[in-house]
């Protein structure tokens, strides 16, 4: 079974008069895990999906919803999913991928069926991204092992950080789509600080990894006019480009950054001070 949203983009000038509730209802996907469901987000941001995959007592197979008018989920598509649960298996047009906990598989845009299943451990979860494509690059698993990793931030900050490039163009080719996992050092709480912006790719944010009864209050608004969200466990938020993306939490966790629009250089973004932000 497969549950839909729609989201739509909204103006900077309209999110500085929205409400907590306004907020939330906008940008928040706080229901991504269901037992035996996908739950799909298609957001006119950069036409990013954001999903969720919880198979229990059967596999899911990834269907096509309304939105995407098409007769597969990727026939002009690309996809991320990185497991944040226990081990589990993808399916892709009948090739089986084992994903063990924080490992990325990659599908390029043409594959007809892919399917999720639970494994023997535990309980799998599924978190994936998916934006628009033009061409067909080959399915990929990326473990940890192979993944680029950058240390950053500094403990005397709370914002000591192990950054996984996972699915990015310096790991391996994607049209648009790029996702990696920032994991929080024990006793650092802040992701993405100094903060910045990048108005040719929009963003979405996956909190998990955080401990039963903490939150994650997430920054969002442009640099001059920011807003906060607080969130749980397991769940996501969407950044506009005009947006920053940032956040502290109660303890240490884990996210998953997913990137779609023009640019795909990590490091081209415009910066913004600390002591600027209002």
């Amino acid at each position: 079974m497969t549950k839909s949203e729609f989201r739509y983009a909204h103006h900077p000038e309209d999110v500085k008069k929205y409400t907590t509730e306004d907020l939330r209802r906008e940008f928040l996907m706080n229901n991504l895990f269901n037992e035996d469901q996908i739950n799909v987000v298609y957001s006119m941001y950069d036409r990013m999906i954001v999903g969720g995959a919880m198979p229990v007592k059967s596999s899911l197979k990834l269907e096509p919803t309304d939105d995407l008018k098409a007769e597969h989920f990727l026939d002009r598509r690309e996809l991320g999913i990185i497991n944040v649960g226990a081990a589990g298996k993808v399916t892709v047009d009948g090739e089986v991928f084992e994903l063990g906990n924080k490992e990325a598989l990659y599908i390029g845009k043409g594959v007809k069926d892919v399917v999720f299943e639970n494994g023997n451990e535990g309980q799998t979860l599924f978190y994936f991204n998916s934006a628009p494509a033009h061409y067909s690059y080959p399915t990929k698993k990326i473990t940890k092992n192979e993944a680029e990793i950058v240390e950053l931030g500094e403990t005397k900050y709370a914002n000591k950080r192990t950054i996984n490039k996972l699915i990015v163009n310096s790991v391996l080719e994607t049209c648009q789509l790029q996702m990696g996992m920032t994991e929080l050092h024990e006793g650092s709480v802040w992701n993405t600080m100094p903060s910045h912006t990048h108005t040719r790719r929009m963003e979405a944010y996956f909190y998990f990894d955080l401990e039963e009864g903490q939150a994650v209050s997430h920054f969002l608004g442009q640099p001059h006019e920011t807003r906060h969200i607080f969130m749980k466990n397991n769940e996501a938020v969407l950044s506009p480009e005009w947006s920053i993306h940032s956040g502290v939490g109660t303890s240490n966790y884990t996210f998953i950054w997913g990137m779609a629009g023009e640019n795909m250089d990590y490091g081209d973004m415009d910066a913004v001070k600390t002591n600027e932000l209002k």
